[in-house]
């Protein structure tokens, strides 16, 4: 008598990915080129940071540049041509305990032999309407992404930390000045970046201030500062604002279940592991340090490769679980 074998669940999965910018898409590519049939989980605003970014002359392969939305639907088409499945919905629970390990969309379940986390990075803002309204005309969190366009112009870097010290040191070399807007009299940063931040010739500094309004036409021409000190009113001519008071990885979702260090970024074990076995991390939601585009890439080729060669290692390979959607 032959024993009948159940059909495999719809919603297993040999790889999920959670998240859809440069580590996600290109995690989807490598793991849809091995016939792992991935499913991307690539969240209500879908693609990364990128989506947000006008033009992109820094990444390989492009020597006129490239919008940013554009080469994100580069990135998804290709992914989806080798199979890969996007959900344009956010992760809403995992359950990492136990393999099959658990991702929830809202009530749905979905269940997978491994796990590539790429859920990237947000850069923190300041949160005015204004603010928003000018991004990619003049407002940017990423200096090395769009410091390039601002040349001959005179710029503003918000922030008093490491991070916005070592944006204005850098966007001297394209900016004819570089006024930093500190909220208090004081930087946070360490010693040296202060030094040579307050050493350059390039770059002023107006102490106690904050922004209270981003103004402009089509681009950014002037901001609306307050004294933090006095509430005395103030306008600062500027072509560009450039926001540098960190960034937040997107970790909340995995704080009980893979370790996270200093920052709020995930720790990583090797090249993309995590403490837990068969969950590969990528891109931005680990790296605080280059928070690249092309950077990001190189870590969903890299966990992607290290997925399939774990799921090998285990048995699981494309012939041995049907998985479909």
């Amino acid at each position: 008598m032959t024993t009948a074998v159940p059909p495999v669940s719809t919603r297993h999965h040999r790889v999920i990915i959670i998240g859809s910018g440069p580590a996600g898409l290109t995690a989807a590519i490598y793991a849809a080129r091995a016939n792992l049939e991935p499913l991307v989980i690539g969240g209500n605003v879908p693609m990364g940071q990128l989506m947000i970014t006008s033009e992109v002359e820094n990444y390989p392969g492009f020597p006129d540049g490239v919008q940013g939305p554009e080469l994100m639907g580069m990135f998804r088409a290709q992914a989806e041509r080798f199979g890969a499945v996007v959900i344009e919905r956010d992760a809403t629970r995992v359950d990492f305990s136990a393999r099959p390990f658990g991702v929830w969309v809202g009530d749905d379940e979905y269940r997978a032999d491994a796990v590539i986390v790429a859920t990237g990075a947000s850069a923190l803002w300041l949160g005015l309407p204004s603010e928003e309204e000018f991004r990619g005309r003049g407002v940017s969190a990423c200096a090395t992404c769009d410091g390039f366009f601002f040349r001959g112009r005179e710029i503003a870097v918000v922030g008093g930390g490491d991070t916005a010290l070592e944006e204005a040191i850098f966007l001297t070399r394209f900016a004819d000045k570089v006024t930093m807007l500190v909220r208090r009299d004081e930087f946070r940063g360490s010693r040296i970046m202060q030094e040579r931040a307050l050493a350059h010739p390039k770059i002023d500094v107006l102490w106690n201030r904050e922004v209270v309004e981003v103004k402009g036409d089509m681009t950014v021409t002037s901001l609306g500062l307050r004294d933090t000190t006095t509430g005395e009113a103030s306008e600062l001519a500027v072509q560009g604002l450039f926001i540098a008071i960190g960034y937040k990885p997107n970790t909340d979702l995995f704080a009980a279940q893979l370790d996270i260090g200093e920052g709020g970024y995930l720790d990583i074990v090797g090249e993309t592991g995590s403490r837990v076995e068969g969950v590969f991390i990528a891109g931005d939601v680990h790296d605080h340090h280059y928070r690249q585009a092309v950077t990001a890439a190189g870590d969903g080729c890299k966990a992607a490769i290290d997925a399939e060669r774990w799921l090998a290692s285990i048995g699981v390979t494309e012939q041995s679980t049907a998985t479909s959607w």
